[in-house]
C-alpha cells in the first residue's frame, strides 16, 4: 500500500477478460467489462447474449479479485447505462468480500429495466467497482436503552424525517 493505492492482485480466469482501469484521475470506480461464452452468438453478434425487458442475467467478467483484508470491493451501476438504456445492478451496491478469493469469478447481476431488448458482448464495460475499507464492529447486547441513544432517536422507522 502507498498512499491512498491499495495493492490488488487480480487472476485472468479467460483470455478475453479485460483488467480494470480508472477512465479518469479523479474517478472513485474503475470499469468492468463482461465476458460472453464464445459460443453465444445472436443475431448475428458472436459473444453476445440479450436482455429483454424485465430480464436479469449473471454476466461473467473472467477476473477473480485477491482483495486485501479490511476491504471490499463495491460492485456498482455505470451512469451511462442506467440513463440511456435503463441497465442496473441488482444487488446495488453488490459486495465482494476479501475472502471471496481466486478463482472465485467476480460476475455481476444485471437487469434490463426498460422497454429495449439490450445487447451485452464481450469487452462492454457493464459496471464499475470501488475498493472500500470496511471496519469491523463489536457486537454487544443491552437490555436498556441508554440516555445517549434516546437523545438520537428521531422518532420512527422508514420516512421518519419526513420528504421535504
Amino acid at each position: 500500500m502507498n498512499g491512498n493505492m491499495i495493492d490488488v492482485k487480480i487472476m485472468k480466469l479467460d483470455d478475453r477478460a479485460i483488467l480494470p482501469q480508472y477512465q479518469s484521475k479523479g474517478a472513485s470506480g474503475f470499469d468492468l467489462h463482461a465476458v460472453i461464452e464464445r459460443s453465444n452468438s445472436y443475431k448475428g453478434v458472436d459473444e453476445c447474449v440479450s436482455m429483454f425487458p424485465g430480464e436479469q442475467r449473471i454476466i461473467r467478467t473472467g477476473l477473480a479479485f485477491s482483495i486485501p483484508e479490511g476491504y471490499e470491493m463495491q460492485i456498482r451501476p455505470r451512469s451511462g447505462l442506467a440513463a440511456k438504456f435503463e441497465i442496473s445492478v441488482t444487488n446495488s451496491p453488490g459486495t465482494i468480500d476479501s475472502d471471496y478469493v481466486p478463482p472465485n469469478e467476480v460476475k455481476i447481476i444485471l437487469k434490463n429495466n426498460g422497454r429495449e431488448e439490450f445487447l451485452v458482448k464481450t469487452g462492454d464495460r457493464i459496471a464499475q467497482g470501488v475498493m472500500m475499507e470496511v471496519p469491523k464492529a463489536n457486537f454487544s447486547e443491552i437490555k436498556t436503552v441508554e440516555k445517549s441513544d434516546e437523545e438520537r432517536n428521531r422518532g420512527g422507522g422508514f420516512g421518519s424525517t419526513g420528504v421535504s
